[in-house]
């Protein structure tokens, strides 16, 4: 942990030790009305959830667990054949009340503590960019955040994520198996498939998140596993 990126620590006892080496970051919200609340939550026992890095929307980053240890943060989860998601991952929950109480863009000073951090927990790991995702991403039947309003683009910018790509085409699938096989190669978890398209739009075609399957996230998803599949999506 590069010390001068974060504010101050606040050690949760929510943690235990890891099985496997960092290999991803999961961004979340918090989904609560106030930081304190989160804060609260993630050092209280009970709860049995945590994070290694709390962000809120002032820019103050909060330290709670050792990036070295297994933070409770992805619950179950799936994504690339892995599913000791906490194991393998840094966990960051940005302050945002979220869809339920009053979900809203993330401000400049957030985005501005992030992304010094992420990059230097990608340095420090070797995480590829596309192993940074979105909790709905390895979790699309439970999980929304942290949801269309997160600016994907501006990581993608500084090479901290994957950018979208432009679909030189709409594409579409024969069927609905046929699109959902395609998202299971890229990663996603296809139990619930229309819950799988909504994550899927939800970070890749935020305009739209309807759930149905359309020839423009047919090309898009098309696009990424050409660039997965030619070694330029790491």
């Amino acid at each position: 942990m590069n010390r001068w990126l974060v504010n101050r620590t606040v050690a949760s006892p929510n943690w235990n030790e890891r099985k496997l080496p960092v290999s991803m970051v999961v961004l979340h919200y918090t989904g609560m009305n106030s930081a304190d609340e989160a804060l609260s939550r993630m050092c209280d026992p009970a709860a049995e959830v945590s994070a290694h890095y709390m962000i809120d929307e002032e820019g103050c980053v909060t330290a709670l667990v050792p990036e070295d240890k297994r933070a409770w943060h992805a619950g179950r989860s799936y994504w690339r054949g892995e599913t000791d998601i906490n194991s393998a991952s840094v966990g960051i929950e940005l302050v945002n009340p979220g869809h339920d109480w009053g979900y809203r863009p993330f401000p400049e000073a957030q985005m501005a503590a992030l992304l010094p951090l992420l990059a230097s927990i990608m340095k420090r790991h070797d995480i590829p960019r596309a192993n940074v995702v979105g909790h709905s991403d390895i979790a699309p039947s439970r999980k929304q955040d942290p949801g269309e309003l997160f600016d994907w683009d501006r990581l993608a910018e500084l090479r901290l994520a994957l950018g979208t790509p432009r679909a030189r085409m709409n594409l579409f699938y024969d069927n609905p198996g046929a699109f959902y096989l395609a998202l299971e190669r890229f990663g996603y978890d296809i139990t619930d498939g229309r819950a799988a398209v909504t994550a899927f739009q939800r970070r890749w075609r935020p305009a739209i998140v309807d759930g149905q399957i359309d020839g423009e996230i047919g090309g898009i998803l098309f696009e990424l596993l050409l660039e997965r599949d030619t070694g330029r999506a790491r």
